[in-house]
């Protein structure tokens, strides 16, 4: 996992716990770097588990409502950041149907050492898309609140729904779809 999504996360939790609250999961989490990430740095996701454990366990929010939060927070960042990929597409089917094809080909030719989550995009009808999550980082729960932030982005009446399906091969698999309403 890159540098920059701990430092998003450092981020986020700065805003919402404060500073102090950030000091204390990167000591509870005992990190081999002692919490320092350089932006183009990769780090094991087992690293930004802990950490969300470890605020979970401090905070009493569940693990799965940081991490809806941190996609949602992550999603203001990317677009702030990288502007023209959001101008390009003038609606979260057009951005979801980007991301794979697109986005994350531009983010490996950056940094060939990514591990990206793939995204399996299927254009069912004008108001319905499906996404095919896979990962062995098992962030489905980043991805969702991405994919919830995406929305927002486009102002788009969107419902989002999310289907959990068996692993396969170590990797988490869901489906996301959306619907237009």
């Amino acid at each position: 996992m890159k540098g920059i999504v701990f430092n998003e996360f450092f981020g986020l939790v700065d805003e919402t716990f404060g500073p102090n609250m950030t000091e204390t999961i990167i000591v509870d989490a005992d990190l081999p770097n002692e919490g320092g990430y350089t932006g183009v740095g990769h780090y094991d996701a087992s690293e930004m588990q802990s950490l969300v454990g470890h605020l979970s366990a401090r905070t009493e929010v569940p693990v799965r409502d940081l991490l809806l939060a941190f996609g949602k927070y992550l999603l203001k960042s990317f677009s702030r950041n990288h502007a023209n990929y959001f101008q390009s597409c003038s609606d979260i089917f057009q951005f979801a149907q980007a991301v794979e094809h697109q986005i994350h080909v531009d983010v490996l030719k950056l940094y060939p050492d990514a591990e990206l989550p793939r995204l399996a995009p299927t254009l069912e009808s004008e108001t319905r898309l499906s996404l095919l999550y896979r990962s062995s980082r098992h962030m489905a729960d980043l991805a969702e609140g991405l994919l919830l932030g995406a929305i927002e982005h486009y102002g788009d009446t969107v419902d989002l729904e999310r289907t959990d399906l068996p692993d396969e091969d170590g990797d988490q698999v869901a489906r996301f779809t959306l619907r237009r309403r």
